[in-house]
């Protein structure tokens, strides 16, 4: 049976991908200038007053240069992907593009954790002395442990928690007590846990892009979505499990407001009860809600919103029922933050250094995509005002309301560093936007965003 390419068909090619490759390569130049600015700025904030309280600025990282068994691994993954993840992409069936972009996600984030090997690399990144598996036993007892959560979190009273435990919510933590409970404790499951989840956001990511703007586009950003160099991140902290909590909201929102599921309601209610999930598991994830608010903005309906809420709120309701006080707790956070490292790192640094582990961390490639977003953001406004959006111009819109969640993240203080892993969430959505890249050379996008992870994972040792 002969294939057919769902990526090429003249009469869809969107229409920012008409020219520009110059002005392509000038954006991704201009993130590699950010970077080289914030690392030698960075180096004379270290060499003279030390404040900036990572090794490798801008990067929580340091200078190790090693292999591993994901040295072999990753390269194979990225070359597969680069030579045939285009194909592919255009000639699978629906479904099985969704089970490919899984299995190609999780391939490319094992690989390069094994770059630093499997014990180093997943099975002792949850286990250190800032993580959720050394208060493991502390949870013996729930429901008293969540009654008393907020008194161990500032830095002084005995007992306090270690920095990820309390710097999030108890859902975060919760969830490493139950995979204990059911026989899948220590390092190791909870590093895979943290990865199989984590890799399933790619997909969420497809299915919202498919539904809101169109297939075409969906399958153009399938390579994009596997083979970034957040991937480094995503398995080694629960900040990718996170992430795919948040994305599976956005995406069951989708389906319901579009009613392009077989239950609008169930997919409704499910996206709504993940969403109260998501601001259990991180404080800063509330700001998932533009994502979501672009959603209902490009479906033009504010139908499925009272029972949205009514999911989102079960969540909250159990852990109040439980005894924990989310507000309490978050202004008990923005004390502890001061504390320690955020009370000494300056915001004049890292409110634009951050936006620098940010290019590194998106690749490239999704920085000439966001160029091309960026030419087509006043037209898309003026089109939402008559129901007219084009599919490339819905793909705008929904980037456009990451990167406005990511930039309040940026704006508020509260992340300053570290944001190469606590930004995932809004950086997933910024990858898709390299569907707006040409034909011609997305196998050279694809190859340097491979390059991007391959080096920065084999020179730096990544934190966390």
């Amino acid at each position: 049976m002969k294939t057919v390419d769902r990526t090429d068909r003249p009469a869809q090619r969107l229409p920012a991908q008409r020219a520009g490759h110059l002005r392509d390569i000038g954006a991704a130049v201009a993130g590699l200038l950010l970077v080289a600015a914030a690392v030698l700025v960075g180096r004379a904030f270290d060499d003279s007053v030390r404040v900036l309280v990572v090794h490798w600025p801008p990067l929580l990282a340091t200078w190790y240069p090693h292999v591993g068994p994901g040295t072999w691994a990753a390269p194979v993954v990225a070359t597969a992907v680069i030579a045939y993840g285009p194909v592919l992409a255009g000639r699978l069936r629906w479904r099985q593009l969704l089970l490919s972009c899984y299995v190609a996600s999780l391939a490319w984030v094992f690989s390069l954790a094994l770059v630093d090997g499997w014990g180093r690399g997943i099975a002792a990144r949850l286990t250190t002395k800032h993580e959720y598996l050394r208060v493991i036993g502390r949870f013996d007892d729930i429901g008293a442990a969540l009654r008393g959560f907020n008194d161990h979190i500032l830095v002084g009273p005995p007992g306090n928690w270690p920095a990820h435990v309390a710097g999030h919510p108890p859902g975060s933590t919760l969830t490493f007590v139950l995979l204990d409970r059911i026989g899948l404790g220590g390092g190791a499951w909870a590093g895979v846990w943290c990865i199989v989840t984590g890799a399933s956001a790619a997909v969420a990511v497809l299915i919202t892009v498919r539904t809101l703007a169109d297939e075409y586009t969906a399958r153009r950003a399938a390579p994009f979505l596997v083979l970034t160099p957040v991937a480094i991140w995503a398995g080694t902290s629960a900040d990718g499990y996170f992430t795919a909590v948040a994305a599976w909201s956005v995406a069951l929102l989708a389906l319901g407001a579009t009613r392009k599921d077989r239950s609008p309601a169930a997919a409704t209610l499910a996206g709504g009860l993940l969403f109260g999930l998501t601001c259990y598991l991180s404080y800063g994830l509330t700001l998932v809600a533009l994502p979501l608010l672009a959603v209902l903005v490009l479906a033009r309906t504010a139908r499925p919103l009272p029972l949205f809420l009514l999911g989102s709120l079960v969540v909250p309701v159990a852990f109040t029922l439980a005894g924990f006080n989310w507000w309490e707790a978050y202004h008990l956070l923005v004390e502890r933050y001061y504390q320690g490292a955020g009370g000494v790192r300056p915001y004049s640094y890292w409110v634009w250094a951050n936006l620098a582990c940010t290019a590194i961390a998106v690749g490239p490639a999704t920085l000439a995509g966001l160029r091309r977003a960026a030419t087509g953001a006043p037209g898309t406004v003026r089109t939402l005002r008559t129901g007219t959006t084009v599919p490339s111009q819905s793909l705008v819109l929904l980037v456009s309301a990451a990167l406005l969640a990511l930039l309040a993240a940026d704006l508020s203080g509260m992340s300053k560093a570290e944001t190469e892993r606590i930004w995932q969430p809004f950086m997933l959505w910024l990858l898709p936007v390299a569907a707006l890249l040409p034909t011609q050379g997305r196998r050279g996008w694809l190859a340097a965003q491979a390059c991007v992870a391959l080096t920065v994972n084999h020179l730096l040792w990544t934190g966390w």
